[in-house]
């Protein structure tokens, strides 16, 4: 018997919460994150608090169910984690940041392709250009924004807005900055299940005072997994910037990068690629390119795809000097690199635009589980 969510969740739905009868399907207390590995099944379930009298009850039913409904030999018992759901966003509001005006997410299908630097260079290069701009580490399992921003020490406040506790970000070249990294020992791994990093997420987004934005950046983990899912469903993105290297290898991820976001379930528009590592330029040989990645695999694949090519970024050896000192390559434009970086600044003001004007607004996603 092949096993898959849908069978987990009809039978899940017939355990009902003793709090309002309703089943636990229904009542929205099954996180869409269903584990099956083989034989074994896991999943959380979310109460409202922690001390909920119901938990164990509920646990040891929603076992039972899926034993009795779907097979007896599944490994389920211990498996099932209570958790502490989010507090609803208000219901009024589709954007629960009014005050920004477009939400970007920069993501790529492969770790290792500069994602992160890019977004960095980019934030800071809008900053210039004399935008307000904020930028939220989304990678929660590997924070590098602190280290890009030369910030690692930064230890955020909070304060009261509205009777809300909300942080204040970290600021530095003109960009607002927030990073999980501020919270944790910066030498210890985040090691915290799915259901865990989605809420810090979702603290991060919507308990922050992030105030007048004309862009808020997203510098999300590599590959497609619970983080992006959290990102689409807490806010309302204007669209997605894809970084890739020349490689073939980095290329397949990327394809599947931009069809996770373009398909019927997500539905963000795609502003384009981002080709970083397009060549290699020697400090001796300022006019020379070794195209050591591939030529032009980004370029290609914006054109198999229909979405624009944004820009090409070179290697040079300040870049990775500049991203190790906490000092961005875009804060001199005057630089080959810190030249493409505003190029592409260029792009993204230029897209966002015309995505603004030829689509409507985008919307929360609502993610279904099954």
């Amino acid at each position: 018997m092949k096993l898959y969510p849908k069978l987990i969740l009809d039978a899940l739905t017939r355990v009902r919460y003793p709090g309002t009868g309703k089943n636990i399907v229904e009542a929205g207390m099954v996180d869409g994150n269903i584990r099956i590995e083989g034989r074994r099944v896991s999943f959380s379930l979310l109460f409202a608090r922690p001390n909920d009298p119901f938990i164990d009850a509920v646990v040891r039913a929603a076992e039972a169910a899926v034993l009795k409904y779907v097979s007896p030999e599944i490994d389920i018992r211990g498996n099932i984690r209570p958790s502490v759901a989010p507090p609803p966003l208000p219901k009024e509001q589709d954007r629960p940041l009014p005050q920004v005006k477009n939400i970007l997410a920069v993501a790529s299908g492969k770790g290792g392709v500069g994602k992160s630097t890019v977004t960095a260079n980019l934030a800071v290069a809008l900053a210039g250009m004399g935008y307000r701009v904020g930028l939220l580490d989304a990678d929660i399992f590997g924070p590098s924004q602190p280290k890009m921003f030369h910030i690692e020490d930064a230890r955020p406040e909070s304060k009261t807005v509205d009777g809300r506790e909300l942080i204040c970000p970290a600021t530095n070249y003109g960009v607002k900055v927030l990073s999980i990294g501020f919270f944790v020992n910066r030498d210890d791994a985040v090691v915290w299940r799915g259901a865990m990093a989605s809420n810090a997420l979702k603290q991060l987004i919507v308990d922050t005072d992030w105030g007048e934005l004309d862009y808020l950046l997203a510098d999300l983990p590599p590959g497609t997994s619970d983080i992006h899912l959290t990102l689409v469903q807490t806010l309302a993105v204007t669209g997605v910037v894809i970084v890739s290297t020349p490689q073939e290898v980095a290329l397949a991820d990327a394809r599947k990068a931009v069809s996770m976001f373009v398909g019927e379930k997500i539905s963000v528009p795609v502003l384009g690629l981002v080709e970083n590592m397009s060549w290699f330029t020697p400090a001796e040989l300022p006019d020379s390119r070794y195209y050591i990645f591939g030529k032009d695999g980004c370029k290609r694949l914006a054109a198999e795809l229909n979405v624009p090519l944004l820009g090409q970024i070179p290697v040079v050896q300040s870049i990775c000097e500049s991203g190790d000192r906490g000092e961005p390559a875009a804060l001199h434009p005057e630089t080959v690199t810190g030249a493409a970086f505003h190029a592409l600044a260029e792009q993204i003001v230029e897209r966002t635009a015309f995505r603004n004007a030829h689509l409507a607004p985008t919307r929360r996603v609502t993610v279904h589980g099954g």
